[in-house]
């Protein structure tokens, strides 16, 4: 069993949609989860469906709504209060050892966070490679595992199959939950979903009922 997890994602609702369910898993095994979120989200373009936000108001609503969705996922936040859409711009060392610096004092048994090149957002990619960079600090003998989250359309044919398959479907009510907890991300999902007369959990089941990942191999 794990000792501890920590998930390293840079959005409000990267959790929710990414890992909720493995996420969810390791809490009914009483295994203590943290998640370091980079940003606040504040510049994405959903603002609700009807629009309920701004661009003045909307980092103050999806910080509510992320630590809405931890409290779902019973798990610790930790906010980084990087901004949003610049990760890709930061120093990727200064970055990675400020995250170093967290996962030293939390000293955990499994990292999981997105895998760079194959994140489909930038942000994705520069804050998972940050990620990897601070856990490749470690020392070899205290290195935690790496789980690296692939989402891009070739990343198949590109890395072969993910090596960790995790089926969520046995608690995808937690994971809908989490989801639909970041209300202003949600609800352009739930509104196609609704118009498309279709019925929403078990749609939602069939799309993002397994979770999956690479172990990264520092060695290779």
């Amino acid at each position: 069993m794990e000792k501890h997890v920590v998930v390293i994602y840079p959005h409000p609702d990267d959790e929710a949609f990414g890992a909720a369910g493995t996420i969810r898993t390791f809490r009914n095994e009483g295994v203590p989860v943290t998640y370091l979120c980079g940003t606040l989200g504040e510049m994405g373009r959903n603002m609700g469906n009807p629009t309920f936000a701004n661009r003045e108001t909307l980092p103050e609503i999806r910080k509510k709504e992320l630590i809405d969705a931890c409290k779902v996922l019973d798990i610790d936040l930790q906010m980084l209060g990087y901004r949003d859409k610049t990760l890709e711009f930061e120093d990727r060392k200064e970055v990675a050892t400020h995250l170093y610096g967290i996962l030293k004092e939390l000293q955990p048994s499994l990292v999981i966070t997105h895998y760079p090149g194959h994140a489909v957002h930038p942000d994705h990619d520069a804050f998972g490679a940050a990620a990897i960079e601070a856990v490749r600090m470690f020392d070899e003998a205290e290195r935690p595992t790496v789980w690296a989250q692939a989402i891009s359309l070739d990343h198949v044919e590109k890395l072969g199959e993910p090596d960790v398959k995790n089926d969520v479907t046995g608690v995808f009510k937690k994971k809908l939950e989490t989801i639909m907890a970041h209300k202003s991300q949600a609800d352009g999902m739930l509104a196609k979903m609704k118009q498309e007369k279709v019925d929403i959990e078990e749609s939602a089941k069939a799309r993002l009922g397994s979770e999956q990942f690479y172990t990264w191999d520092y060695n290779a």
